[in-house]
């Protein structure tokens, strides 16, 4: 449990420095018209990548891949395509993310306390609604979620894999860094913070041998609220609750960074309206729930371990976001 909090207060902390307090970080990601977002993203990808193949190389730890997220619509990736949809289409309403948001409460960014509204009604909507007919389409289609690696995809050994994720993802920091404008409110250029972030999922392999996510703590506070509305019988009470715990730490960590370094959150914050900030909530959760991870979950630990599903998730979240924030900013 003090694992899982000092993990969750390390990528808080992180994601401080790396300005993710900053609503307008994500939107402009989001409509192209400033990299330091993705820049991040890929540096703390890639670091999580090279850390745990050398953890996985000297037998310290086994991670399985994430498995793919099916509906029997049209893919065994549906579910990943749908649901990063929806999760890049909420980040792209709230200027927010399912772990981002946490870093806006520490700094009392108004955006991520409308955010954490949606998102607790989302995490609702899912155990008590959204999973159920999930599971029913699956149980009538006959699918189920199946592991699967890029190396597999792609025909090569996990080692070339890596390499090609390694260098492509090093091609694109580096070639959006000289080339594109830098983040008018980050204090530290985007490869730094993730390689902060990086150090997160470090700690998160050695200590706990597992790696992080958060949207997961929405689903148990969805969990513990119909648990609460049936009657809070002691015999049916949710037993898992290590995601609320993460994501309290990455509040307190977040928050601490700020005391120690005020100057952090210094400069005008981009507010989102709070209809926008909810809706966006509602739909990130909904759909990182439906993909099984959210920007953490698949995006820096799911690719880090090569997974295919985890690809799709985030690709089609930047994908449906690009075409949503120009509409809506």
């Amino acid at each position: 449990m003090a694992t899982t909090a000092i993990t969750g207060a390390a990528f808080g902390a992180a994601m401080i420095a790396a300005g993710f307090h900053q609503p307008q970080v994500v939107i402009s990601q989001m409509k192209f018209e400033n990299w330091h977002m993705f820049q991040t993203f890929l540096a703390a990808t890639a670091t999580s990548a090279a850390v745990y193949a050398i953890a996985e190389r000297l037998g310290y730890v086994k991670i399985s891949p994430r498995s793919s997220s099916p509906l029997g619509l049209f893919s065994k990736y549906d579910g990943n395509i749908l649901g990063g949809s929806l999760l890049g289409a909420g980040m792209a309403l709230s200027g927010s993310c399912p772990g981002t948001l946490y870093a806006q409460l520490a700094a009392g960014v108004r955006t991520g306390f409308h955010a954490l509204d949606g998102a607790i009604i989302g995490g609702i909507l899912w155990s008590g609604l959204v999973s159920k007919l999930v599971k029913r389409r699956r149980e009538k289609t006959g699918v189920k979620p199946e592991p699967g690696v890029l190396s597999e995809q792609l025909g090569v050994s996990n080692g070339a894999a890596l390499l090609l994720l390694e260098t492509t993802f090093i091609a694109i920091i580096t070639a959006t860094t000289l080339y594109t404008p830098a983040s008018p409110t980050a204090r530290f250029p985007g490869a730094v913070g993730g390689l902060l972030i990086g150090g997160a999922q470090l700690f998160s392999i050695l200590t706990r041998k597992t790696m992080m996510g958060i949207s997961g703590s929405f689903e148990e506070v969805g969990n513990f609220f119909w648990w609460l509305i049936r009657g809070a019988e002691p015999n049916a009470k949710p037993t898992s609750y290590q995601n609320i715990i993460f994501a309290s730490g990455v509040v307190a960590g977040a928050w601490g960074l700020l005391k120690l370094v005020p100057d952090l959150a210094s400069g005008p914050v981009h507010e989102v309206s709070p209809l926008l900030a909810m809706a966006g909530g509602v739909l990130m959760v909904v759909g990182s729930r439906l993909a099984g991870g959210c920007t953490s979950g698949h995006g820096i630990s799911g690719i880090s371990l090569l997974s295919a599903s985890s690809v799709i998730t985030i690709m089609s979240a930047f994908a449906t976001g690009g075409v949503v924030a120009p509409l809506v900013h």
